[in-house]
């Protein structure tokens, strides 16, 4: 069994089995229109146009749902990024390119349905979203701008590993985010796209359990260096990690969701612990991995602990708001 596989070959090889997923994710997909998802009986002119400018009492999101909406319209925003990524490492040609070009118009629907929901209703200032999305596409994005020297693909299997995790973690991070929303449009809005998400998941783990089945070591050197060093490609927004602690604090998308509904589920279906075919320096990439994996644990318990004391401190301070109120209008 082969572990040096050249990316060329890689292509190659998987070829087929991209060919079946294609054709398997267009057999049960669903089309689906981004307008029938916007109340547009809620909308009205800005003042460019005669009307009212946005001001911060005409939503009626949380300030948790806002964050949470934000940085997933955001992070949608960065599509030609992603595109571009995708393209390059798994080419153009034959398949890939039709898996390349489905996934993109599938992921544009998500941030046009987002938008126009998000501007209709005037959920968030229209103008500051439209300042950040221009400061996040000039970033752009590569794992490897996170601090951890890492490219994007050291490896085809560097990539697909990635999406995988990162697609399980955006659709987790979609549903959570309509349910915080409260309002039923939003919610069936993100359920559906909460649904693309998953199929494009399923494409991406389909691969990598095929690659698996062909070069086991290699594979799984990739999976061990992706989950060790996984960012959401949120991170390159503007004050990410404000909205971030909020996003996690509100159960949105924590380090315990993250271990138990993305990495286990996904390392599960891979059989990565229970397999007999990884051997030489891959044993030891999952060994480590086990021991990554109860770091993680660690970590979401420590969370855990400060979530609570952080959500206690809140419950005073509105039990003290509302005294004060009650006082006044006494």
């Amino acid at each position: 069994m082969r572990n040096d596989f050249t990316d060329r070959e890689l292509l190659y090889e998987l070829e087929p089995v991209v060919e079946e997923n294609v054709h398997r994710h267009l057999g049960v997909t669903k089309d689906w229109n981004p307008h029938d998802y916007v109340p547009w009986s809620e909308g009205k002119n800005f003042k460019a146009l005669g009307g009212q400018d946005w001001h911060p009492e005409q939503s009626k999101l949380s300030e948790v749902a806002k964050a949470a909406m934000i940085t997933g319209l955001l992070t949608e925003d960065n599509l030609p990024a992603y595109h571009r990524e995708i393209a390059m490492n798994f080419t153009m040609d034959g398949p890939w390119g039709t898996w390349v070009n489905r996934w993109t118009a599938e992921e544009n629907r998500h941030g046009i349905a987002i938008r126009d929901y998000l501007v209709v209703t005037r959920s968030v200032d229209p103008i500051e979203l439209e300042k950040l999305r221009v400061e996040q596409m000039t970033r752009g994005f590569s794992p490897g701008q996170n601090g951890q020297n890492l490219p994007f693909a050291e490896s085809l299997f560097d990539s697909v590993v990635y999406v995988t995790f990162q697609e399980l973690a955006t659709r987790l991070s979609w549903r959570n985010t309509g349910k915080a929303c409260a309002e039923p449009i939003a919610d069936a809005l993100l359920k559906r796209i909460s649904t693309d998400e998953n199929l494009h998941m399923i494409f991406y783990r389909n691969l990598v359990e095929a690659g698996l089945a062909l070069a086991p070591n290699q594979v799984l050197r990739s999976i061990h260096r992706r989950v060790a060093t996984f960012t959401m490609p949120s991170y390159t927004i503007p004050d990410i990690r404000r909205k971030a602690l909020a996003i996690a604090t509100a159960g949105i998308y924590d380090p315990q969701l993250h271990l138990d509904h993305v990495l286990m589920p996904v390392l599960r279906k891979w059989r990565v612990f229970e397999r007999d075919d990884i051997t030489g320096e891959a044993e030891r990439y999952r060994e480590d991995l086990d021991r990554y994996i109860g770091d993680l644990k660690k970590t979401a318990a420590d969370f855990d602990e400060v979530k609570a004391k952080y959500l206690e401190r809140q419950a005073k301070r509105t039990e003290r708001l509302a005294a004060k109120a009650e006082m006044i209008g006494a």
